[in-house]
């Protein structure tokens, strides 16, 4: 001890002390104490230890050139350290990770680790030994036996360890909806109810987004540091090519069956573009989503576990990264490839608007994981997906638009009712209206004023709209003259007007209550309700003149006089308005208004017309012919009597006058 005192109070060099401060000082005191002390190689050691316990940066000091290894000391640690490895030799039947894993028994792997970190000192020790190979040879076989199992145990504990993927949590359940637009033959399909609720709204489920802070483990927690402790030794020993390979392949594993949990299969293009619509669109959506749940997810969790895992290395974790996380992410481009490249159908847009959507988002997260040249091929694959899936977007709208302008069914709808074509162009573009903040960066260096009328409201108004708001007013113009062609298949020019008036103001609707009105701007819903109000007034004179005619009193005689008033001309004339009306009623209760605002004002207009005239002409010649035989087969109705049956009109079920019970007279 005297002597241990001795030398610890032993003094440093003066001139050392003069030339150096602050962190050198410290590490040059510590390593004149230990040239002081003068004592064997382990001796030293031991000291160092001691000194780092304190200061972890005193752990790389260096003895010194003036130390000489003992052999028997150097044989006698190694044996020591041997004797563990040995022992835990994977060369039996059983293999002992299996037997006695490696999480479960802290104590012995404990004690392995610290066997291993001795003969990876004493291999650093050997070269201050004149007589160092022979130690050396069966260091390196003893190392080599050492990586071994702990390869075996890193894989076991990656394995092992791997937290399942809460696909119901990440994922959820979005109901699939799919859409047609057109047959094969260009006829307008019988669109199916399941497409609307009962207001009449399309659905397009878009998928829940991903919370800022959601986050995952993909390893058990308590494993991480185990796996930390053997990557450390591999890495010391020389050993990280293994390491990385070991990680990376179980992790690629883990990350592909991630993939095929998010319903991500591996396909080629080929079998993608072989795809039926149905399973295509349900397999899209998924895509969308698992390009969230990738990159924000699962690979923010791979990055963050290399970062646990493999410390400060940097170059190794980055590695690891690289190889675990490339593979599927190249997948899943792949899909988004053949999507780009593939047919257009107008049915597809609202997916490849969400797969745009979704890989927008996704690529300044890519760009931050994979900083480094090895992660270029991956982001720049990534951007040259996004252009082809905007491409393919603005192809897809061109092509719903040829379709809108090219709809040529020739079938009149039954009671002049909305078209399924405007209900599904409406709904349709109603949906587009939520994409609208993507779309008009799309369409932001397409928009072309060639081909418009100068003058036109609508052209006039193009200056004030957005990029999707000017593609929009296009759209609907083509819809609107495609209606104006269809009301021309009905025979009668006041059913024409029924069917305008139901269209457009279904348009107007849909317009007024969404994002659309926004777009288009109130301009132009007022100009449409001010031309369903004309579509109005064509209906009455229409429908309605011929009818009133019948009620005039000019050609009944008299000229001023009642006196003279002929009964033949009285009798055809109410004979006449009783057919015409009559027709009418038969008619047009079968036809259908779907508004019902539009369908009373339409009838208090009819009312107003009708029923003056009507009263009029009967308080005028009533009496002429009510005392006579068969009035009543001339006067059948009373004012009443019409003004009831009048609020049968439009309800889309043919009605029988006689079977109507008529109000009391008055």
């Amino acid at each position: 001890m005297d002597h241990h005192n001795q030398t610890l109070e032993t003094k440093i060099d003066p001139r050392i002390a003069a030339t150096i401060d602050g962190d050198e000082r410290v590490m040059a005191a510590a390593q004149q104490i230990l040239k002081s002390l003068g004592t064997s190689n382990k001796v030293t050691k031991d000291m160092i230890h001691i000194l780092s316990t304190f200061d972890k940066r005193l752990s790389s000091i260096d003895a010194g050139d003036g130390f000489v290894a003992d052999k028997s000391e150097i044989e006698e640690e190694f044996e020591a350290a041997e004797k563990i490895v040995l022992k835990w030799d994977s060369n039996s039947n059983t293999p002992h990770y299996l037997s006695l894993p490696w999480e479960d028994s802290p104590y012995e792997a404990s004690e392995y680790l610290a066997a291993v970190d001795e003969i990876l000192r004493l291999t650093e020790d050997l070269s201050l030994s004149p007589d160092g190979d022979e130690i050396g040879d069966r260091a390196e076989s003893v190392l080599q036996m050492a990586m071994a199992r702990l390869e075996e145990e890193f894989r076991h504990l990656l394995i092992r360890n791997t937290v399942p993927l809460d696909a119901g949590r990440l994922y959820g359940s979005i109901r699939r909806v799919s859409l047609s637009f057109a047959s094969n033959d260009g006829e307008v399909e019988d669109f199916e109810s399941s497409l609307e609720d009962e207001s009449g709204s399309f659905h397009h489920e878009r998928g829940a987004s991903l919370g800022d802070d959601l986050c995952v483990d993909l390893i058990h927690p308590d494993a991480v540091m185990d796996l930390r402790e053997i990557a450390d030794r591999m890495i010391r020993s020389g050993y990280e090519k293994e390491c990385c390979q070991v990680y990376s392949s179980v992790r690629r594993d883990v990350l592909d069956e991630c993939l095929s949990i998010l319903g991500v299969e591996r396909l080629s293009i080929e079998e993608v573009q072989k795809v039926e619509w149905k399973l295509l669109d349900d397999k899209m959506r998924k895509w969308a989503q698992a390009v969230k749940i990738l990159v924000r997810v699962l690979l923010s969790g791979e990055k963050r576990l290399c970062d646990q895992i493999f410390g400060e290395a940097e170059l190794i974790k980055e590695v690891c990264f690289s190889e675990t996380s490339k593979g599927c992410v190249i997948q899943l481009l792949n899909f988004g490839e053949a999507i780009a490249i593939g047919r257009r159908s107008s049915e597809k847009l609202f997916r490849i608007l969400d797969m745009y959507d979704a890989l927008a988002n996704a690529i300044p997260d890519l760009q931050a994981l994979f900083p480094d040249a090895s992660g270029d091929i991956v982001c720049s694959e990534a951007d040259g997906i996004l252009t082809g899936l905007g491409e393919a977007a603005k192809g897809t709208l061109a092509e719903f638009e040829n379709a809108v302008q090219k709809e040529t069914s020739k079938k009149p709808i039954q009671g002049g009712e909305i078209h399924p074509m405007t209900r599904y162009v409406m709904n349709y573009v109603r949906l587009l209206a939520e994409y609208s903040n993507t779309l008009n960066l799309l369409l932001e260096s397409d928009t072309d004023s060639s081909g418009r009328v100068e003058g036109d409201d609508d052209t006039l108004q193009l200056g004030s709209l957005s990029p999707m708001g000017c593609r929009l007013l296009e759209l609907l113009s083509t819809l609107e003259s495609n209606l104006d062609e269809k009301s021309k298949l009905y025979d009668g020019g006041a059913m024409q007007y029924i069917f305008l008036m139901n269209n457009i103001l279904y348009i107007v609707q849909k317009v007024k209550d969404s994002e659309l009105g926004k777009l288009l701007g109130n301009n132009w819903v007022r100009k449409r309700r001010s031309q369903v109000r004309q579509y109005a007034t064509s209906y009455l004179r229409a429908s309605w003149t011929k009818v009133l005619s019948y009620l005039k009193d000019d050609g009944i005689g008299g000229s001023g006089s009642l006196s003279n008033v002929s009964k033949v001309t009285l009798k055809e004339r109410f004979k006449n308005f009783n057919l015409g009306f009559e027709e009418i009623y038969r008619t047009q209760t079968a036809w259908k208004v779907h508004d019902p605002q539009l369908r009373e004002e339409l009838r208090i207009s009819i009312s107003e017309k009708v029923l003056p005239a009507y009263r009029f002409f009967m308080g005028r010649f009533g009496s002429h012919l009510e005392s006579g035989r068969h009035a009543k087969k001339y006067i059948k109705y009373t004012p009443d009597d019409l003004e009831n049956y009048l609020l049968d009109l439009f309800e889309g079920v043919p009605g029988v006058l006689h079977n109507l019970r008529r109000k009391p007279s008055t």
